[in-house]
């Protein structure tokens, strides 16, 4: 497969095994791209990126801004707090306003769920969805599946346990689309007010100790403290000691189980500051340096059709 069939990026769903494979090979070389000393690549160059956040945000639109520079990009930052958001413009009009500078492609994060495709459908550019609400992470999800290629040199038969906020998270969300379709064996666990109403025939445990049994890979989420309080009993310290990952308890999953987690992390939550730090079994700052690589193979690979 030499090329890429679609537009945009709003989601694991539209993406078939093939579609998936393709960008994971494509972010191979930008790996070892960015373990030299000098990594600057022009291919972007007289592109314009724009990356458009209406939520906060550090490793995403860090990763993105340092993908786009060292891919050539001219990349400009759109935060919405003191925008014309603040004074009532809308999302439509706002894409459409920023449209009009004649951007490549618009990098979006917006907490309402599907509003980077409502974005695709009025501007010209290549829209990435940074992640929308409840509904998808893509690129998160496919950094996540990098990172594990890597760790571990394959993905189908991998017992992947997604460890806590299973309902709320995006990024939950689009690895539970995105495993499954390379042959992992997911499951799913934490406090039933916190796991989905569907689970996509993925297998839910609401215990911790029986869900990371045997497990290669444990993932795990942030924990909202806001969401907890209105949907679990009990205090912080109650919640880590039912579901936080510490290092007695990752004795249940497999003997050389890699420990991952998408940021930012409530140390001491759901997961035990010597447990995210063990440079043996954590990934979580792998993540970090495949985010980098992933989004720079994204905008790579949606821009070729533009650059011709």
């Amino acid at each position: 497969m030499s090329s890429f069939a679609h537009r945009h990026l709003l989601g694991i769903e539209q993406l078939s095994a093939d579609d998936i494979r393709f960008l994971l090979d494509e972010a191979e070389h930008w790996a070892r791209f960015n373990r030299q000393k000098r990594k600057q690549d022009d291919r972007l160059a007289g592109l314009t990126q724009f990356n458009v956040f209406f939520e906060n945000s550090t490793r995403t639109l860090f990763s993105f801004e340092v993908a786009g520079k060292r891919l050539g990009a001219v990349v400009a930052n759109f935060h919405a707090i003191g925008s014309s958001v603040q004074k009532g413009e809308s999302l439509i009009d706002t894409a459409l306003t920023l449209d009009a500078m004649q951007p490549d492609v618009m990098v979006i994060r917006h907490s309402a769920t599907g509003a980077p495709a409502d974005v695709a459908d009025v501007v010209n550019c290549a829209v990435i969805n940074a992640g929308d609400g409840t509904g998808e992470h893509p690129t998160q999800a496919l950094l996540d599946a990098l990172t594990m290629r890597r760790r571990k040199g394959r993905i189908e038969g991998l017992k992947v346990a997604i460890c806590g906020d299973i309902r709320h998270s995006r990024v939950a969300g689009s690895n539970m689309r995105l495993l499954p379709r390379l042959g992992a064996e997911v499951r799913v666990v934490g406090p039933a007010a916190l796991l989905p109403d569907d689970t996509r025939g993925i297998p839910a445990f609401t215990s911790l100790d029986e869900g990371i049994e045997g497990a290669d890979i444990v993932m795990m989420l942030r924990i909202q403290r806001e969401r907890m309080e209105a949907s679990v009993s009990g205090s912080l310290d109650d919640f880590h000691a039912q579901y936080g990952l510490t290092r007695e308890r990752l004795k249940r999953a497999a003997p050389d189980a890699v420990v991952m987690h998408p940021g930012p992390m409530n140390r001491g939550v759901e997961i035990a500051s010597d447990v995210a730090d063990d440079p043996n079994r954590s990934a979580i700052l792998e993540q970090v340096e495949m985010g980098v690589a992933m989004r720079m193979a994204v905008l790579d690979v949606l821009t070729r059709e533009r650059r011709g």
